[in-house]
C-alpha cells in the first residue's frame, strides 16, 4: 500500500471513530430516564465560571439562531403552512358531520331494534287485554305521552321566544329522559321515536335560527359569542367557528364600504383608520376565536387563513387608494407614513400569535422601491436645475421645506456648513429620503437605498467637474448628454466646488446616512463631526462609505488640479510654455542670464498661494485637505515633466544636448519648487523624490555631453538664496532698495520680471 492510499484510509478511520464517538455521547440524551437537570450539574461541576458563562452565551446565540431558523422556514412554507391547515380544518368538520350522522343512525337502529322486541313481548294471550288497552283509541293518554305532548310545546314556545339558554337546558334534559328510557324502556318504542324525532328537529331548528342571528349586520360583540358559543353546545362547532368569521368579516365589510379615500393628501387619515379598522377586527376574531374554541389545531388554522385573507385585502386596498400614485411620483415620506403605519398597527398582532407582516412586505415593498427610486431621480433633476444657475459662492443653509421650531433651526445653522445653493438642495433631499427610508428597517432597503445616495452624489460630483472651465469645453455641450451646469469663473468658485463635495461627504452625507439603519453606532445627527484621531473608533460601515465618497471628492480634486496644471502648461494659442526650448534656448546666447526661478514656476508658486489663502478660509477645521490639494496641483505640474517624452527627447538629443546654464536655470526651478513646498509644508515624499529623480537625469544628459556638470553648478547655497529672494519678491517682502547689482548670483535676481508676475498673477 503507498502512502497515499494510507492516509486516505487513516482518515477515513479517524471520521468513523469520530462518528462513533458522537453518536456515543448522543445515547445518553435518547434515553427516557434522561435528567436535563442531573446532566447539568454533573457538567458544570467541573467547570470554571468563565467557561460556565461563555456555555450560557453560546446556548443563548444558539437559542436566537434555532428561533431565526424556526421563522425563516414558517416563512419560507407559509403558503403550503396555510393550504395545509384549511385542508385539515374542512376534513375535521366532514369527520364531525359524519360522526353525527353516525350517531343519529345509531340511535334510529336501537330505537328500532327495541321496538321489535318490545312487540315480540305482545305477542301472548296474556298480553293481549294490555295491548288492547294501549292502543285503544278512546282511551286516556298515559303520563309520559303527555309530557312529552308538553316537551314538544315549550321546545317550540323557547324557540319561538329565542330563549336559547333555556331551549338548550331543556334539550338536555330532553336527551337525557330519551337515554334513560331507552335503557330502562319505559317507553313504547314508537313514543321514544317520537321524542328522539322531536328532539333532532328542535336541535337543528335551534341551530338554524344561531346561524342567523349571526349573520345580522346588528348583532353586537356578546350577542355574537353567546350565539357561536351555543351552537357549539349543539355540537357543531365547525359550523359555529365559521359562521364567527363570518360575521366579523360581514362588520369589517360594512365598516370598509363606509370609509371614501379622499385624494393623497388625506392618505394617512385614510391608512391610520383603515388599518386600525382591519387589526383591530382580526385581533377580535381571534379573542372571541380562543375564548370559545380555546386553541384547538382545526380552529387555529381556520382562524389564520381567515387573517391572512382579511390582510391581503388590506393591503390590495391600501395600494390602489394610497401607495399607487405617491410612488409614481416619488413622494417617498407619505408611501413611507403609511406602509409604517400598517406595519405599527399588524406588529401588535404578533402578541396574539398572528404573525402577518410578511404579507405587507411582499405587498408594500415593490412601492416603497418605486418611491425610493423616483425620490432618487427626483433628487438628480432638482440639483441639476439648480447646478444650472449657481453662483457656486459659499453661504449658510436655508430654511428647509419641513417646518422647524427656533431651536431646532438654530442647531441647524450652526452645525450646517457653507455651501453653495445646489449643494444645499442636494444636501435637504438627501437628508429628507434617509429620514423617510429610515424607520422602515424591517423592509431592509438601508443597503439600496445608501447605493442610491452615493450614486447621486456621484452624479452630482461629475456636474461640478463641468463646472470647471477646462471640462465645460469638452465635456459640457448640449446634445453630449451631460447636464448643463454653470461655469465657476474664478478659484474662489472653483475651490468652492471642492468645499462642497468635501463637507458633504466627510460629515452630511455619513450623517445623514446613520438615519438608515438604527443598529449602526454612527454619527448622531445632533453630534459634532469626529476628528481623525476617533477614526479608529467608526464602524466598518462607515469606515466604508467614507471611503467610497472619497473616492469621488478625489476624482473632482484631481479634475481641478489637472486644469490649473494645463493651464500653466499650454499657452491660450495651444503652445507649450514648458517645452525643452525654455531651457536649451539659453545655452545659444553668450551672455549670462539673470538668475530667477522660471515665469512658469513663479505663475506656479503665486497660484498655489492664492489657493492656500482661499482654501484657509473655506477649510476651517479641515486643513489637511487643503494641504493635500496644493500637494497634488504640484505633484501635477512636476509629474507632467517628468512623463513628457517629447521633452527629454529634445534635453537628451546628442546634435544639442541641455547645456551649463539651462542645467542651472533646471537645478534652479526645481529648487524653488522644493523650497516654497516645504516652506508651505506640501512638500511630500512623492514630489521630493520624483524632483531628485529629474535632476538627476538632467545632470546625466549634460554629462553624455562630455562637459562636468557639477563643475558648472554652484554651490546649494546660491540656489537656496536666489529662491528664497524670489519668494519674498513674489509675496512682496523683499525690499528692493537694498539689493545689490553687483553681478552676484544673489543680486541677479530679476526685480521686474518677479514684479510682473505676480501682478499677472493677481488678476
Amino acid at each position: 500500500m503507498d502512502r497515499g492510499s494510507f492516509s486516505s484510509s487513516k482518515g477515513d478511520s479517524a471520521d468513523f471513530e469520530q462518528e462513533l464517538t458522537l453518536s456515543d455521547k448522543l445515547k445518553i440524551f435518547k434515553s427516557s430516564q434522561f435528567d436535563p437537570e442531573a446532566y447539568l450539574t454533573n457538567r458544570c461541576r467541573a467547570m470554571s465560571e468563565k467557561e460556565i458563562r461563555h456555555l450560557c452565551i453560546y446556548l443563548v446565540d444558539l437559542k436566537k439562531a434555532s428561533a431565526e431558523e424556526m421563522r425563516k422556514s414558517v416563512y419560507a412554507n407559509y403558503s403550503a403552512f396555510i393550504r395545509t391547515s384549511r385542508e385539515i380544518s374542512n376534513l375535521e368538520g366532514q369527520l364531525v358531520t359524519l360522526r353525527n350522522l353516525l350517531s343519529t343512525q345509531a340511535n334510529v337502529i336501537h330505537v328500532l331494534t327495541d321496538g321489535v322486541r318490545v312487540d315480540s313481548l305482545y305477542d301472548g294471550p296474556e298480553n293481549s287485554a294490555k295491548v288492547d288497552t294501549v292502543n285503544f283509541e278512546g282511551s286516556e293518554p298515559t303520563k309520559i305521552e303527555k309530557w312529552l305532548a308538553q316537551f314538544i310545546e315549550t321546545l317550540e314556545v323557547l324557540l319561538a321566544e329565542r330563549r336559547v339558554d333555556e331551549a338548550l337546558a331543556a334539550l338536555d334534559e330532553g336527551e337525557t329522559i330519551a337515554e334513560e328510557a331507552r335503557f330502562q324502556r319505559s317507553l313504547t318504542p314508537s313514543t321514544l321515536l317520537s321524542l328522539q324525532t322531536s328532539i333532532m328537529e328542535q336541535r337543528q331548528k335551534l341551530a338554524d335560527q344561531l346561524a342567523e342571528a349571526t349573520c345580522q349586520p346588528s348583532i353586537s360583540g356578546v350577542e355574537l359569542r353567546s350565539a357561536v358559543q351555543a351552537l357549539k353546545q349543539l355540537g357543531d362547532g365547525p359550523r359555529a367557528h365559521t359562521l364567527l368569521l363570518k360575521s366579523h368579516q360581514q362588520k369589517l365589510r360594512s365598516n370598509v364600504q363606509s370609509l371614501r379615500p379622499s385624494g393623497s393628501s388625506h392618505g394617512i387619515a385614510y391608512t391610520t383608520t383603515l388599518s386600525q379598522l382591519v387589526f383591530c377586527t382580526i385581533a377580535q376574531a381571534a379573542s372571541d376565536s380562543l375564548a370559545i374554541f380555546d386553541d384547538e389545531p382545526a380552529f387555529a388554522s381556520e382562524l389564520v387563513t381567515w387573517a391572512v385573507n382579511q390582510t391581503e385585502t388590506f393591503a390590495l386596498l391600501i395600494q390602489k387608494h394610497i401607495l399607487a400614485s405617491p410612488a409614481a411620483s416619488g413622494a417617498l415620506r407619505s408611501v413611507t407614513e403609511c406602509v409604517q403605519i400598517s406595519l405599527g398597527h399588524c406588529v401588535l398582532l404578533e402578541a396574539r400569535g398572528l404573525s402577518l407582516t410578511p404579507i405587507l412586505l411582499k405587498t408594500f415593498r415593490p412601492y416603497v422601491e418605486q418611491a425610493l427610486n423616483a425620490n432618487l431621480k427626483r433628487i438628480e433633476l432638482s440639483t441639476a436645475a439648480i447646478a444650472a444657475a449657481d453662483d457656486w459662492l459659499l453661504t449658510y443653509s436655508p430654511v428647509g421645506t419641513r417646518s422647524l421650531s427656533t431651536a431646532s433651526l438654530g442647531s441647524m445653522i450652526t452645525l450646517q456648513p457653507k455651501l453653495s445653493s445646489s449643494a444645499h438642495r442636494f444636501s435637504t433631499m438627501v437628508q429628507e429620503l434617509c429620514e423617510d427610508v429610515g424607520p422602515l428597517e424591517i423592509m431592509q432597503l438601508s443597503e439600496q437605498a445608501l447605493g442610491g445616495v452615493i450614486q447621486s452624489f456621484n452624479l452630482y460630483v461629475n456636474m461640478m467637474i463641468n463646472a470647471l472651465p477646462g471640462s465645460m469645453e469638452t465635456e459640457n455641450l448640449e446634445g453630449s448628454g451631460s447636464r448643463i451646469v454653470k461655469i465657476a469663473e474664478s478659484e474662489t468658485q472653483q475651490i468652492a466646488l471642492l468645499a462642497n463635495a468635501l463637507l458633504l461627504a466627510d460629515e452630511i452625507l455619513p450623517r445623514a446616512a446613520a438615519r438608515l439603519s438604527s443598529s449602526q453606532q454612527w454619527n448622531r445627527a445632533d453630534e459634532p463631526p469626529r476628528r481623525a484621531s476617533d477614526k479608529q473608533n467608526r464602524p466598518p460601515e462607515q469606515r466604508e462609505l467614507k471611503r467610497r465618497l472619497q473616492r469621488l471628492v478625489d476624482q473632482l480634486r484631481d479634475s481641478f488640479c489637472r486644469q490649473h496644471a494645463l493651464e500653466l502648461i499650454f499657452a491660450e494659442d495651444g503652445g507649450v510654455r514648458l517645452g525643452a526650448d525654455l531651457y536649451l534656448s539659453l545655452d545659444e546666447g553668450r551672455e549670462e542670464p539673470e538668475w530667477s526661478p522660471s515665469p512658469i514656476y513663479q505663475e506656479l508658486f503665486v497660484k498655489l498661494t492664492r489657493i492656500a489663502s482661499i482654501a484657509s478660509d473655506m477649510f476651517v477645521g479641515r486643513e489637511r485637505f487643503a494641504t493635500i490639494l496644493l500637494m497634488r496641483l504640484t505633484e501635477t505640474v512636476i509629474l507632467w515633466i517628468s512623463d513628457d517624452q517629447s521633452f527629454w527627447e529634445e534635453i537628451e538629443q546628442a546634435q544639442k544636448p541641455l547645456g551649463p546654464l539651462g542645467l542651472q536655470q533646471f537645478y534652479l526651478d526645481m529648487e524653488f519648487v522644493i523650497l516654497f513646498s516645504s516652506q508651505g509644508r506640501y512638500l511630500s515624499r512623492n514630489l521630493h523624490q520624483v524632483i531628485k529623480n529629474i535632476i538627476g537625469r538632467a545632470i546625466e544628459a549634460v554629462a553624455a555631453s562630455k562637459i562636468d556638470p557639477y563643475s558648472v553648478l554652484p554651490d546649494d547655497e546660491w540656489f537656496a538664496d536666489v529662491a528664497q529672494i524670489a519668494i519674498k519678491m513674489l509675496t512682496g517682502k523683499a525690499n528692493f532698495g537694498d539689493v545689490e547689482r553687483d553681478g552676484s548670483p544673489t543680486a541677479s535676481v530679476s526685480a521686474r520680471s518677479a514684479s510682473s508676475v505676480h501682478s499677472h498673477g493677481s488678476n
